[in-house]
């Protein structure tokens, strides 16, 4: 594609949607619907060219924009967010075709809606500044919650935008203190302050700085995604969200926060992520658990895939914070297999609660697949990817997460595991209750649509050619994914290392086989070693110690007016012969018996 300009690609859904505002409503929707639709063949394109065997940025653009403040305006497109990019395209064009085919009210402020999300969205993965990324970040608060407000069920909506408005605007403006922190304190002497990534990356922080910015970023990113305990507006926004909304709400905006913590927290705070990881691997595989059970005990249709969503982000955040470079991969697959997942799935269940008369729960459902086999099948082909099934791409990327996980954290890996035969127990039994069983009172057990077969079956479609050939993303995601998490790995693998047996005070250094006796210095109370031959060490004259008498010279002299030799006290014995070839030693002035010269 050359020097493509990855402005067009984030901006033309906006650009879409002011000029539909200004047009006709039944022009307005199909505008932006082909807006969405040019992004998808955009981005295929993008995926074709890509060039997998570099690791690095693609489609550049890098210009200057705040420089006053170091921040720039800087888009590109590596593996780690290529697929992403595509798993939102994918996820924006069905969420328009179903609109377009729907009444619905104040239809060019909707999609005016839906274009400014979409522009967001894609500009918080392309976003190589961190600033840039806070910004686009927080732009995905407006839309969403317009669109969840204006367009959900009456009687919840205004408790579900509450919520989701407190709690997203709570984590952003975390992050944006931590973001200005971030630029500010990694400025060194001499050094301005920048925004770019890969500058902050190149960039250290003391470990005790790196630790509270962690956590500010930390906050933010686990209401997006959401994770257990933070996940508290997920319910009532489920409930009140519109499909098409909950579509883009479950499978895209969710990604985003644990996007941001591959893209900004792991590779620029290593050492906080080191320290940390622990403790965000026990929320992970709590939000396993915690939302499988929760999801077996739901009878809404919609509340079952909402709480299951949780237990699959934490199998994501699992994954990345196992930094292990298969974790890692793992979690970019698991992030793409369940956002297109998820989209065919509320789409079945929109169509499920239409022929059980308008009720989305699974009490009312039943029988379903007799009069509907089609969709029955699609549905079929969906909970079996659901439930990472050999063959399908959820179970490449769960796979690869625990064998990652298992490597350094194997207790938590096999707790983890505990969430795959969780989602067996809940899906199957949402698969169940809507498809067999007896045809409930007040069902209409017909097929499926044009409309629900065509927004269905393609991503349906898509789902089973990752599964056969999973390598068209790792391939394209492997150099840029595992770079983001070598160097926090590095540091947990060193603390991995053992460090051999701890010395204990007052006891000698070990000294390796062969590397003979340690050597005292002279003085220090023990002799030195003689070796063997070798003769009676050579002591300067005057030194104090005796000096050697060659062979045959006799008997010791003892130099004039030192006196008598000191007699031998009775019972000490003979004074001690050298051995053969080695003179004895002369005795020193006022010393004692000759010494014997070791060997």
């Amino acid at each position: 594609m050359g020097a493509f300009h990855l402005s067009i690609l984030v901006f033309l859904p906006l650009v879409a949607g002011v000029v539909g505002a200004f047009v006709p409503e039944r022009v307005s929707r199909w505008l932006v619907t082909a807006a969405t639709v040019a992004v998808l063949v955009i981005v295929v394109a993008m995926i074709a060219d890509f060039d997998k065997e570099s690791g690095g940025l693609h489609y550049v653009t890098d210009d200057g924009w705040i420089s006053e403040l170091g921040i720039r305006y800087s888009l590109g497109v590596d593996g780690l967010n290529l697929f992403l990019l595509f798993l939102t395209a994918v996820a924006w064009v069905f969420a328009a075709v179903w609109s377009s085919f729907r009444e619905t009210e104040r239809i060019r402020l909707y999609f005016f809606h839906l274009a400014l999300a979409e522009t967001a969205v894609l500009g918080a993965f392309t976003a190589q500044d961190l600033a840039l990324f806070v910004i686009f970040f927080d732009l995905m608060l407006v839309p969403f919650y317009f669109l969840i407000g204006g367009w959900g069920e009456e009687e919840t909506s205004v408790a579900a935008t509450t919520k989701f408005v407190i709690y997203t605007l709570v984590g952003s403006l975390l992050m944006l203190a931590g973001a200005v922190a971030l630029g500010a304190l990694s400025a060194g002497e001499g050094q301005s302050i920048s925004f770019s990534l890969a500058e902050l990356q190149k960039r250290s922080l003391p470990e005790g700085t790196q630790n509270w910015i962690f956590l500010l970023f930390a906050a933010a990113f686990l209401v997006k995604a959401p994770l257990f305990p933070l996940h508290g507006w997920v319910p009532d926004t489920y409930r009140a969200s519109s499909i098409p909304v909950l579509v883009l709400v479950s499978a895209v905006l969710s990604k985003v926060g644990v996007y941001g913590f591959l893209r900004v927290v792991v590779p620029i705070l290593p050492d906080a992520a080191h320290t940390f990881q622990t403790l965000i691997i026990v929320i992970a595989v709590v939000s396993i658990i915690y939302g499988s059970v929760l999801a077996f005990s739901q009878v809404d249709a919609r509340m079952v895939v909402a709480y299951s969503s949780i237990a699959q982000l934490g199998f994501i955040v699992l994954g990345i914070f196992a930094l292990d470079p298969k974790g890692a991969q793992g979690a970019v697959m698991q992030m793409v297999t369940h956002g297109l997942v998820i989209v065919p799935l509320f789409f079945i269940i929109a169509a499920l609660t239409v022929r059980a008369g308008g009720s989305g729960s699974l009490e009312r459902m039943g029988g379903i697949a007799f009069g509907a086999p089609v969709l029955a099948t699609l549905f079929l082909v969906i909970t079996l990817a659901t439930l990472a099934m050999p063959g399908s791409p959820n179970f490449v990327g769960e796979f690869l997460i625990l064998f990652g996980v298992f490597e350094d954290k194997l207790v938590f890996g096999l707790v983890a595991s505990s969430g795959v035969a969780l989602a067996a127990v809940y899906m199957i039994r949402v698969f169940q209750r809507s498809m067999h069983n007896r045809v409930a009172e007040g069902v209409q057990p017909r097929e499926a649509g044009r409309l629900e077969i065509g927004v269905i079956a393609p991503v349906a479609a898509v789902i089973v050619a990752l599964g056969v050939y999973p390598q068209l993303l790792l391939d394209r995601s492997e150099e840029a994914t595992v770079s983001k998490v070598r160097e926090a790995g590095r540091l947990a693998d060193s603390e991995q290392v053992p460090a051999g047996p701890p010395q204990l005070p007052g006891t000698p250094e070990q000294v390796p086989p062969g590397a003979g006796a340690p050597q005292v210095p002279p003085g220090a109370g023990a002799p030195q070693q003689v070796p063997p031959g070798a003769g009676a060490p050579q002591v300067p004259p005057g030194a104090g110690a005796p000096q050697q008498v060659p062979p045959g010279a006799g008997a010791p002299q003892v130099p004039p007016g030192a006196g008598a030799p000191q007699q031998v006290p009775p019972g000490a014995g003979a004074p001690q012969e050298a051995p053969p070839g080695v003179a004895p030693e002369q005795v020193a002035p006022g010393g004692g018996a000759p010494q014997e010269v070791q060997p």
